[in-house]
Formats: C-alpha cells, sequence, structure tokens
C-alpha cells in the first residue's frame, strides 16, 4: 500500500502536529499576568515542579517538563505570592546567563530546574559531574545542554550544547 518511507513520514508529521497542538496549550503559562497569585497559576497550569530561592534572594518557581520533555518556565514570585513574568527558560539566550559569575549546583537547579540526566564525562583524571537539559537549540534542534559541574559536582565550569542521543535515528538496519 504505502511504503515504509512514506508512512514514517506520515508518522513523524502527525506526531509533531500533536506535539504542536500540546505545546500551544501549555505555552499560554507565558501569558500570565504578572501580579497573578502563585495560587491561581498553580490551579491553572499545576503545581511547580520546584520552588526555591534565586542568586538574588528572591522566591522562584519552575515548571519543568524534563527529563523527556524540552521546554520550562520560570518566574520570581514576590513576597505576596504574587507571580512576576513567567518565561522559558531552556534556551540557547536564558543559558548564557550562566557565564555571570559563579553558579553553584543549587543555583543552577533553581534557575533551569531538574536536569534530564546527571551522568559523568572524561577521563578518570579529569571526570566531571554533567547536567543535561533537553531542549530545542535555536527553537528547532533536538539538543542538550551539558552544564558540567566539576569533578565534585558542586560548580559551573563550562556549558555547551549537543545533539540529543533520543532523537538520533540509526537507518543502518532495515525495520520491519
Amino acid at each position: 500500500m504505502f511504503s515504509r518511507s512514506y508512512t514514517r513520514t506520515l508518522t513523524r508529521g502527525a506526531l509533531a502536529a500533536g506535539a504542536g497542538l500540546w505545546l500551544a496549550g501549555c505555552a499560554s503559562i507565558t501569558a500570565t499576568p504578572p501580579g497573578t497569585p502563585l495560587a491561581q497559576v498553580t490551579a491553572q497550569f499545576g503545581a511547580p515542579t520546584l520552588q526555591c530561592v534565586d542568586r538574588q534572594g528572591h522566591d522562584r518557581a519552575v515548571w519543568s517538563r524534563q527529563p523527556l520533555g524540552q521546554y520550562a518556565w520560570g518566574a520570581t514570585v514576590d513576597a505576596q505570592g504574587r507571580v512576576q513574568k513567567v518565561e522559558p527558560i531552556l534556551t540557547d539566550e536564558h543559558f548564557q546567563i550562566l557565564k555571570q559569575g559563579t553558579w553553584t549546583a543549587n543555583q543552577v537547579r533553581c534557575e533551569f530546574g531538574p536536569p534530564a540526566i546527571i551522568d559523568t564525562a572524561g577521563l578518570p583524571n579529569v571526570r566531571q559531574i554533567v547536567w543535561s537539559y533537553r531542549y530545542k537549540q535555536d527553537h528547532v534542534w533536538n539538543s542538550l545542554m551539558y552544564v558540567f559541574m566539576g569533578p565534585a559536582g558542586d560548580q559551573v565550569t563550562k556549558f555547551h550544547p549537543g545533539p540529543d542521543p533520543m532523537y538520533i535515528y540509526d537507518d543502518s538496519f532495515p525495520r520491519r
């Protein structure tokens, strides 16, 4: 009837369309007006994945789709429990904040939420803990942002994006 390649293309297209519709519903969290009570945001979008105190001493709420999703949103919460601007935080632009000063593991978790993967990389004498965040690089590419946390896993030493192996297909062998 249809070739395997054509069927695969149709399936991927349908999945992409479904994901787009799902994201359209989720993306409305960024339309939350500043000053909205956290309780109201929680009632509409669910409890934050994480609540913490950020680097500036402000309360912060993070809604994350990690470990398998590619999106997360963060907001500052004022002393009266009102949410300020809700913004996407797993973006190339936002990851650049890691260039400013020294970042501890707790500060990274508070800024970006829990990582998708915590692993190690490097030879034994230079092994580092690496936190990986799934995200859409340039708002298009399925990627991981690798945040290297040093040998003790307590402070950012470097970060860079790379392809997400979860989305790499091996077409070396025919599929049934």
